[in-house]
């Protein structure tokens, strides 16, 4: 046969058959289709295997499929049954991808994360987008045991992050429950690791709090000779003494230049609820002089990298590293602690101070929380620990 006679081949009232060579054959319909087949023996029995249809194969690709059976038929092996295996093979890998710990928690985490805020969510994937799946991802759930997933979470503690090792831990947990519902395995292994993480310690964030010890940060703060927008994100933090992820994730819209107010969203603040920030003339002056490069709209300290995303959780952690401070001096959330304490020590309501620093009355009555309580008291005291700041920053000598 050749392409122009195959391509001449008319259709007819019943099906019709045109011989190529070593059983190959065109099986010609009624409705004008073209079907590649090939007749062959194998253990004394007649049998027949398709090779597709003409033009999508052509007749030189319907001869290299027949010279492949006939090689298997000279090695003992039926093709039909070969075919068959590589079938059977090919849905096995496929199934396998489709059971990876990466696309299981891919699917997990998409069903999930429509009842979470978009933070949380965001946390939860860069937890094991950075922990876990670049070493087990492209394993099945099947086939990952207990002591791997371990094995991964020392090296979590091993740079000293204990907590996150058992947040981990808790996700990965979730996920093998998930592929258990789904029939995609059968056991949970991070079940097995109850009691093999470092147990956490609770401790108080590292803060400094007497008056020489802040006056010289707030000095170093000033001085400090990196990006801008992380500047005046160290400089808002100590003024607001909000907690660091609220700080990340602000947004320009939340400002209220008339008012002096800072509304953060309750899917924001880690008691999910509404809250007002009342703002110092020195915190507008910040965000008056970065509005120009930020502005006017999305974060307030978006990322180096892409203005659609917040700063990363450890710049400001490494920005203090670089200005000489340690992990076990303070960190971002230091900032709170130092303005408590020293808000405390000057006085200040402590049902004022509690309510500026978000935290909820474990007092189940008095738990109502309303984001404007005190709010009067709160700007003159946002103003006065303003101003307590800048006493300090320009103090000389003994303190």
């Amino acid at each position: 046969m050749t392409d122009v006679l195959i391509r001449q081949l008319t259709p007819k009232e019943k099906v019709f058959k045109k011989y190529d060579t070593k059983g190959l054959y065109l099986e010609i319909k009624p409705n004008g289709s073209k079907l590649w087949r090939f007749r062959y023996t194998f253990e004394n029995k007649n049998k027949l295997i398709s090779f597709g249809e003409y033009p999508t194969v052509a007749l030189k690709e319907a001869r290299a499929k027949r010279e492949e059976a006939r090689r298997l038929l000279a090695e003992g092996i039926d093709p039909s049954h070969a075919r068959k295996q590589k079938k059977q093979i090919q849905k096995q890998e496929e199934q396998k991808l489709a059971d990876t710990l990466e696309v299981v928690a891919a699917e997990w985490w998409r069903k999930r994360k429509t009842g979470w805020s978009e933070n949380h969510a965001q946390v939860v994937w860069r937890r094991l987008e950075k922990n876990i799946l670049p070493w087990l991802g492209k394993k099945t759930v099947r086939e990952i045991e207990a002591p791997e997933i371990l094995e991964y979470l020392r090296k979590i503690e091993a740079r000293g992050y204990i907590e996150t090792s058992h947040r981990v831990c808790q996700i990965i947990g979730q996920i093998f429950r998930y592929a258990i519902s789904c029939g995609k395995a059968s056991r949970n292994p991070a079940a097995d690791l109850k009691g093999a993480l470092t147990s956490i310690t609770p401790q108080n964030f590292p803060a400094l709090t007497r008056p020489e010890d802040i006056a010289e940060l707030l000095r170093a703060m000033d001085g400090y000779k990196g990006s801008f927008i992380v500047y005046s994100a160290l400089q808002l933090s100590a003024l607001t003494f909000v907690r660091p992820g609220e700080i990340r994730h602000a947004e320009w819209e939340e400002i209220d230049w008339d008012k002096e107010l800072w509304h953060i969203p309750a899917q924001k603040i880690k008691k999910k609820r509404d809250h007002l920030v009342p703002l110092s003339h020195q915190s507008l002056s910040v965000l008056k002089d970065l509005h120009p490069l930020t502005g006017p709209d999305g974060f307030i300290f978006p990322s180096t990298r892409s203005n659609k995303r917040p700063m990363s959780d450890g710049t400001a952690m490494a920005a203090l590293r670089r200005m000489g401070y340690s992990n076990d001096t303070i960190v971002p959330h230091g900032f709170r602690t130092m303005a408590s304490t020293n808000l405390h020590e000057h006085g200040w309501d402590s049902k004022v101070i509690e309510m500026q620093l978000a935290h909820v009355d474990s007092n189940k009555v008095r738990g109502i929380y309303n984001k404007a309580e005190y709010l009067d008291e709160r700007h003159k005291m946002m103003q006065w620990w303003a101003n307590f700041l800048d006493g300090l920053r320009n103090k000389k000598g003994h303190f």
